[in-house]
């Protein structure tokens, strides 16, 4: 019994162990923060016919920052992504104006290759997205706005290359992101907001979604060049097609912002389990 109570007592310790020992091991291991906070301005190009069959066009501006914290050595990663825009768009007679707003939070993991002695680096992986905004008709009496809400699953990849040039280190870096399913918050087809939430008459306003009904491709070109050793200049573009068609309503946002900022990099080690 004494035996079979040590092997017992071995089999339970030997996992715990070895989870211990990895995370040591991991805690060693510095963790790698890449930061990067940008602004930009560019065009926006609006439809919802739920305000207008109008197309509405204009300009807007875009807070992004972007952080990726990874284990030195590892190959996956994390890459979060705070993205706020606000847009004041007309139609193309200028008589009405929309104003559009939206804050997107994307978070995801990303598994790494790197290739040609480390300049090449290519990572795939999946991010979650949610995002809440409004659009806002000045000329509009009745349902002068409309919210916007959506969760959203989407494959990810990304190419970073590092070169150099004019004797400074450059790297540039191209990210993808594309919708696979989701969620959507939409009124259906003439029915207005006072129903929904006063009167609380559900229609089909929490709907399913997928590439099909609600396609979007976002993409995020870089370039870094290095301004200090710890600081680098990063410009870039941020270009995303954002669609929809669900309750018989159908909805675009497609932004341009040309990006300028600030990357920081730095290393953590914590040395306590």
């Amino acid at each position: 019994m004494h035996r079979l109570g040590l092997i017992i007592l071995c089999g339970w310790l030997l996992p715990i162990t070895a989870y211990c020992q990895e995370a040591v091991a991991d805690s060693l291991n510095p963790k790698v923060i890449t930061r990067s906070t940008m602004i930009g301005i560019g065009g926006t190009n609006v439809l919802d016919t739920y305000l207008s069959n109008e197309h509405f066009k204009g300009l807007g501006g875009s807070f992004l920052s972007t952080i990726e914290r990874q284990r030195e050595g590892k190959r996956w990663s994390t890459l979060m992504e705070h993205e706020a825009n606000f847009s004041t768009v007309k139609d193309r007679h200028n008589n009405k104006n929309e104003l559009e707003g939206a804050y997107n939070f994307y978070w995801g993991k990303l598994y790494a290759w790197n290739l040609a002695e480390g300049r090449l680096r290519l990572q795939a992986g999946g991010v979650a997205n949610v995002s809440l905004g409004f659009i806002y008709n000045t000329a509009n009496g009745n349902n002068p706005a409309q919210a916007r809400a959506h969760l959203n699953l989407m494959p990810a990849g990304v190419v970073s290359y590092r070169f150099m040039l004019f004797n400074k280190q450059w790297v540039a870096r191209y990210e993808l992101l594309l919708s696979l399913c989701g969620i959507q918050f939409s009124p259906n087809y003439g029915q207005s907001y006072y129903e929904i939430f006063n009167r609380g008459n559900y229609d089909h306003n929490i709907v399913a979604t997928t590439f099909v009904s609600a396609p979007e491709w976002r993409n995020l070109l870089t370039i870094d060049t290095q301004l200090s050793r710890r600081i680098t200049l990063r410009v870039g573009y941020l270009g995303n097609i954002q669609q929809s068609k669900v309750n018989n309503l159908r909805q675009h946002i497609w932004t341009h912002r040309f990006l300028i900022g600030i990357t920081k990099r730095f290393s953590i080690t914590n040395r306590a389990l």
